[in-house]
């Protein structure tokens, strides 16, 4: 049971975020980006730029961090040895969040998420000081919380999964929606089996996770960056 919760910890673990949520949205619409399919060699080289830039380097900092003595544990259990991976983490989402921000090849609803994702980020960073909130429960509700805004702002209602050349799998966004749920669930409960978080840890990552990119929805609606339909405006 522990192995299996911690495989799922590292599965979903919140730096490989943005890159599961550019597969999805490739995989819901992948004209918007320029390509046909998420198998296209413009997209895997739109997922290899995010994932180097939002996983392997923050993770090769990190790394750098413990062996240096600068913090304890690589399971960043302690809420002062958050600190540092935080700002690194931070500084990487920013400076891609820069490149692609007049990007016009990167579609305004990419780096909505985005911007959502490092407003989560940081909002977590300033409750680190505080006290301390499970990063895990808010990297996947801002996957939630991304695939409720395409749902609403989107005129999109299917993920098409590749199967084999030439033959693909459909599956309707809504259901898409209740396996994040579950695994949102499971996750959080998994954090709890392995004794990482307090209840209200959990929950707090939650509502940051689920709000941050509804934040980011409206600055990127007042910014002239995208529009809203006027039921959710």
């Amino acid at each position: 049971m522990k192995i299996a919760t911690r495989i799922l910890s590292y599965l979903f673990h919140p730096l490989l975020v943005l890159t599961y949520g550019l597969i999805i949205l490739i995989m819901i619409d992948p004209f918007i980006f320029g390509v046909n399919s998420v198998q296209a060699p413009g997209s895997k080289l739109l997922l290899l730029r995010i994932f180097l830039s939002t996983f392997f380097i923050p993770t090769m900092a990190i790394l750098m961090l413990y062996f240096l003595g600068m913090i304890k544990s690589l399971r960043l259990e302690d809420k002062m040895d958050r600190t540092g991976p935080y700002i690194i983490t931070g500084i990487f989402y920013l400076w891609l969040l820069r490149n692609f921000w007049a990007n016009t090849i990167i579609p305004s609803v990419f780096t909505t998420f985005m911007l959502g994702v490092t407003i989560a980020l940081f909002l977590a960073f300033l409750i680190n000081i505080f006290s301390k909130v499970s990063i895990h429960t808010t990297g996947i509700s801002t996957l939630i919380a991304m695939v409720v805004i395409t749902m609403l702002t989107q005129n999109y209602n299917q993920l098409v999964i590749p199967i084999t050349q030439g033959r693909y799998l459909s599956i309707p966004l809504l259901y898409l929606l209740l396996v994040l749920l579950l695994i949102a669930g499971i996750l959080g409960s998994s954090r709890m089996y392995l004794q990482k978080h307090e209840p209200g840890e959990l929950y707090g990552g939650y509502f940051i996770g689920f709000v941050s990119p509804f934040i980011a929805l409206q600055v990127m609606f007042m910014l002239g960056k995208i529009n809203l339909p006027m039921s959710i405006l």
